[in-house]
């Protein structure tokens, strides 16, 4: 296969004079499976071969990919991008550049205690059913379960025309399972989400049962809850929110790209935009999370990303291009869901730093607030501005946890909101996710259980 791809390459470099040129194969497979209230509604297992071709001429970029591994697609695609990034050549202003990277060689092998390539259908089907069968008779208030399952395994090929050869394989397991409960007119929903790259034993990790109970014990503890007071209050976060926050109000904009697009960090480079408190990264060196790798999309090795130190913007997410832009390093961020798309600059494992607070400390501080333990989804602009929803949250009372409460939002401007944390637990957990950009990604975030001196929290008046 690395023979292959290098004799694409020469071709682009050699006869449509490309000063760079990448050939990304995949050899993968998947299995998709969704049960609703005990009926599998879809069951499905492929095989998805292809090939992405990218090259550079005259500073401009060309693409074209390819579901076929013959030889003379992929000549007649190569050309087809040399064509195309020749055309788009004569309408760009700035010349792309890349940073310079060093050249590599290597064979990345995977080798989990269960494969989910050697686990059938019919077990699978059998995790996803207990997990509903559990959800479902967890009380008679429960209403709807719904699980979606994927995994993909197999191998993934990069070669390029600076001398890099890299066979990388991969391997995702990924579930959602979502449940909803209605007494006396009140309707409440929950939701959790595991992934793994290290193997189907996440099932032993987190068994079926477990599972089933967590989403249905949360919609069920929601329909006694009360809505929250609206206005400024002091929360303790969860690990759960905190990754959140930090994904999506934090991490984007870090994203070089978004960055370039006009996010807030471009300005504040080097300056103070939270507390002390504030350490973010982006690693994907994590063995096991949902966002590691040894290789990025560029065969650009993935390594441990400072962003934010003690409050101080540090670094941001890199690809070659904006690594050229920015002169900086390239940082392993350069991903693509599959061989029909560019890779662009993603999360991976994407946190804060703990300190040195215990979870009771935290509370005890606040007299009258909120504990928000757990998402319900999120959103951020490039202004800064971001609102996350809460799936399970709590009063605190006289520093001590209180009633539940549903349907609760926290809102604001992130520079302002990091100034506002003012104290980070010691603990640490990381959950998995998928964050899409265009593509879908697979990604992790969290950190410790933080408190914020004032936020806005949406609720009643």
């Amino acid at each position: 296969m690395k023979d292959l791809l290098t004799k694409i390459n020469n071709i682009a470099t050699q006869k449509f004079a490309a000063q760079y040129a990448e050939a990304r194969a995949q050899k993968l497979y998947k299995t998709m499976i969704t049960l609703k209230e005990g009926r599998v509604e879809a069951a499905k297992q492929g095989i998805e071969n292809g090939v992405a071709l990218r090259v550079l001429v005259n500073g401009a970029w060309g693409f074209a990919s390819v579901g076929s591994l013959n030889s003379e697609i992929l000549t007649s695609a190569v050309a087809d991008a040399c064509k195309m990034a020749k055309t788009a050549s004569a309408k760009l202003k700035t010349p792309i550049k890349l940073a310079q990277v060093k050249a590599v060689t290597d064979k990345v092998e995977l080798k989990p205690r269960k494969n989910p390539s050697e686990i059938s259908m019919e077990d699978k089907i059998k995790t996803a059913s207990e997990i509903n069968r559990t959800a479902l008779g967890f009380d008679r208030r429960i209403k709807s379960c719904t699980i979606d399952y994927l995994d993909l395994t197999g191998t993934s090929f990069f070669v390029n025309s600076d001398g890099t050869r890299i066979e990388q394989d991969k391997l995702y397991v990924w579930s959602r399972i979502t449940s909803s409960a209605r007494s006396e007119g009140i309707f409440t929903y929950s939701r959790e989400e595991i992934g793994s790259t290290a193997g189907y034993e996440i099932f032993d990790q987190q068994t079926p049962e477990a599972l089933g109970e967590k989403v249905a014990k949360r919609a069920i503890q929601q329909l006694n809850a009360k809505s929250p007071k609206g206005g400024k209050f002091p929360v303790v976060l969860g690990p759960n929110v905190v990754g959140v926050f930090v994904h999506e109000a934090f991490g984007h904009l870090a994203e070089a790209d978004l960055a370039l697009s006009g996010g807030v960090l471009a300005s504040n480079f080097g300056k103070k935009i939270g507390s002390e408190l504030v350490t973010f990264y982006d690693d994907g060196t994590i063995e096991g999370s949902f966002g590691s790798f040894k290789y990025d999309d560029e065969g650009v090795p993935s390594h441990k990303t400072l962003l934010i130190k003690d409050g101080v913007v540090a670094g941001l997410m890199h690809n070659r291009e904006t690594a050229q832009k920015f002169k900086a390093e390239p940082t392993g961020n350069a991903r693509a869901e599959d061989f029909r798309v560019e890779p662009i600059i993603r999360m991976r494992c994407t946190y804060m730093s703990p300190r040195d607070r215990s979870f009771e400390e935290l509370i005890e501080e606040v007299k009258a607030g909120y504990f928000f333990k757990s998402f319900r989804g999120g959103q951020a602009n490039l202004d800064g501005t971001f609102q996350v929803g809460i799936q399970e949250g709590y009063e605190i009372v006289n520093g001590e946890v209180g009633e539940p409460v549903r349907n609760a939002s926290i809102s604001g401007n992130t520079l302002e909101t990091l100034h506002k944390v003012d104290a980070v637990g010691k603990d640490f957990q990381l959950d998995p996710g998928r964050c899409g950009k265009g593509q879908t990604a697979f990604i992790c975030d969290g950190g410790p259980h933080i408190k914020v001196s004032e936020v806005v929290v949406g609720g009643s008046a």
